[in-house]
């Protein structure tokens, strides 16, 4: 039996006995680790995880100095998780840096704006408060994928095989990450041309009320705060803005109040989505083109990168501003390995994650994000609507899920259907027919395919859906 699981069954909350034990390797995933705590994700398993990244970070690194940041969301479970964490690490030999409380983006910051050699955040972003886990990055806040190493993680935390260190790690506390966050957001774009516009927050009880409360001090604009007070059992909706249902609150209080826009960030504030003046969501991919345009704005025929999701907007405005855009897999993870490899100046995904190019790395700065925004709104003298107005050409299906049998199936179906026209096979497959373009991709973890399309004209999309949907469910 793995030796940190060799104690009373109430550890892990599952039957087993000496010679059979179910470890948990489903919560391993493409981006993170993720499950419920106490059953699942455990003080045991934090300490191993600890013991297991320190060895690997180690490998990955060909030294045994390290020097590695921990922090942790606002989750009651994640102190004594984190606590177990750092008790692995140290034990290893590894130094560590708790920055306590923290978003993921001030995280990603606190990794690579001072040189460390990466870290561990104890967090499970938007999902419900029973679950809990981990993110782990490299130097330069470079993310720790399924492909890059989370497996190998998972592989060692299983075998449970750890050396004995001579010397024990280290353990000291930094402060005023989230000041120090906010000042270089600042000293990025010229504030001096915002407008002091009305802007509600709906932080979602999640991380990011610490720098948006830091940020908005600096501000000409009237900060009207929702749910700000850091609550992991998140109770006034989920923290996930990309489901449009968990932006009623803020959608109804932008019109109720008057506010020129809304913003609303995911439970530990590595994605962003904007509210119009009207109350309506604006889509990602029209946000991920505006921020494209000022980016190339800085650097001329730039590499941008996005997602296969369609979003043909974007595509649209690098071109029009002289980019170069490319298309990654689906992923905030594999979206930064890709794009740090194209040099890119700016990349963003369907999903609200926006990352910037930094001299120290390249992440999400929400911070950043947001001062952008406000300036090309405040420069151009017009609402937020009447701004988006032009660039919403398309119309969009929102991402639908199908339950199948054999996806594999559902692939050649649609590659009999229209082979002629596959634009991309890498994640998924994308198919272009002029006047309306798809994507159609697998779930890593269930019998499900998702699909995404787009068309020049709403009926138009709203047909082709139907037509689709007939061939991957072959009815």
């Amino acid at each position: 039996m793995h030796p940190s699981f060799a104690k009373e069954e109430e550890i892990y909350g599952i039957i087993y006995n000496s010679t059979f034990f179910m470890f948990p390797s489903h919560i391993f995933k493409a981006y993170d680790i993720r499950g419920i705590y106490g059953t699942e994700v455990t003080e045991a398993l934090a300490y191993d995880i600890g013991c297991a990244f320190a060895e690997f970070m180690k490998k990955d690194l060909g030294r045994d100095d390290l020097t590695l940041v921990v922090c942790q969301d606002m989750r009651t479970s994640s102190e004594p998780l984190k606590a177990e964490v750092i008790r692995g690490l140290t034990e290893q030999g590894i130094d560590v840096v708790d920055i306590g409380l923290a978003s993921t983006p001030t995280f990603y910051f606190g990794v690579a704006k001072y040189g460390y050699d990466g870290g561990i955040q104890v967090t499970a972003s938007h999902n419900p408060g029973k679950y809990n886990g981990f993110k782990m990055v490299r130097p330069g806040a470079a993310p720790i994928s399924g492909e890059s190493g989370i497996m190998d993680i998972r592989d060692m935390v299983e075998k449970g095989e750890f050396p004995q260190v001579e010397k024990t790690g280290t353990v000291r506390t930094r402060d005023g990450v989230i000041e120090e966050e906010v000042a270089y957001a600042l000293s990025q774009v010229d504030i001096s041309k915002i407008k002091p516009f009305n802007v509600v927050v709906d932080n979602a009880n999640g991380m990011g009320a610490l720098v948006m409360n830091e940020l908005f001090k600096h501000l000409p604009c009237t900060l009207d705060r929702m749910y700000f007070d850091l609550d992991g059992n998140f109770p006034n909706h989920d923290a996930n803005p990309i489901i449009d249902e968990n932006n009623t609150d803020i959608q109804k209080r932008v019109v109720d109040i008057g506010a020129d826009f809304g913003i609303a960030l995911d439970g530990d504030s590595d994605r962003i989505f904007f509210i119009d003046n009207t109350g309506k969501t604006v889509e990602p991919s029209i946000v991920r083109g505006i921020l494209a345009q000022v980016y190339l704005e800085k650097e001329p025929g730039g590499a941008v990168g996005y997602d296969v999701r369609p979003g043909k907007i974007t595509e649209d405005m690098i071109l029009e501003a002289g980019g170069k855009p490319f298309l990654t897999k689906v992923g905030h993870s594999l979206i930064k390995e890709e794009s740090k490899k194209r040099n890119a100046i700016f990349s963003g995904e369907s999903s609200g994650h926006f990352f910037i190019k930094a001299e120290f790395g390249f992440f999400e700065m929400p911070a950043i994000i947001i001062l952008q925004f406000l300036r090309v709104i405040s420069e151009s003298g017009k609402t937020v609507r009447e701004y988006i107005e032009p660039l919403m050409k398309y119309a969009h299906s929102g991402e639908i899920n199908f339950d199948v049998e054999d996806k594999a199936a559902v692939f050649e179906r649609l590659k009999s259907a229209y082979g002629d026209h596959v634009t991309q096979e890498f994640d998924g497959m994308s198919f272009d027919l002029g006047e309306w373009w798809f994507n159609v991709r697998s779930s890593n973890t269930e019998n499900v395919v998702r699909l995404n399309l787009e068309a020049d004209e709403d009926d138009l999309m709203k047909e082709k859906v139907g037509k689709i949907s007939n061939v991957i469910s072959n009815t």
